[in-house]
């Protein structure tokens, strides 16, 4: 009779297979940080983007709406341009409609009230310009440009964008 020793199953790990499950592990966390602050950061620079974008639509439509609506052009005059510009509305209470650029904020003044800013606080309006480009015996048409900017004073420049809108609007006759 021979006798033999049980086998005895080794149990854990080695310190070489620790340290190999580790640095996968570290390593697997570190890419899907990156692309969390990756995404995070997309995220936040298309938000930025969208504001200024609804903004700058919608000032640029209620000015080429007042304009279309309107009797007709008063400031600038015809072949000029202006940072203002002054429109002979229908409504008695409104007129006259103004649109001017004060404190990096597009401005709109109906008749005897106050003036409304038309861009919110995030962003900053600068070079509002009319070009009146009317031809004579027409009831008018303004050429319409200002640049809206959103900037941030820390260091992260996804909340940085600026975008220059061009439009035109004629009144109708």
């Amino acid at each position: 009779m021979s006798f033999s020793k049980p086998k005895t199953s080794q149990q854990g790990y080695t310190l070489v297979e620790l340290l190999l499950y580790i640095t996968l592990l570290g390593a697997m966390l570190g890419a899907v940080s990156l692309f969390v602050v990756q995404l995070l950061s997309a995220r936040v620079k298309s938000e930025t983007i969208a504001e200024v974008e609804q903004q700058g639509s919608r000032v640029m439509h209620l000015i080429s709406q007042t304009i279309r609506n309107a009797e007709t052009i008063t400031s600038p005059t015809t072949g000029s341009n202006a940072a203002a510009a002054t429109i002979d509305v229908v409504t008695v209470a409104d007129d006259p409609t103004v649109f001017d650029l004060a404190g990096g904020a597009i401005r709109i003044t109906e008749g005897a009230g106050a003036p409304v800013a038309l861009t919110g606080s995030t962003v900053t309006a600068s070079g509002l310009d009319f070009d009146n480009r009317s031809r004579a015996s027409t009831p008018g048409t303004l050429r319409i440009e200002f640049t809206l900017t959103r900037t941030t004073t820390g260091s992260r420049n996804e909340f940085d964008y600026s975008k220059t809108f061009y439009g035109s609007a004629s009144v109708r006759p």
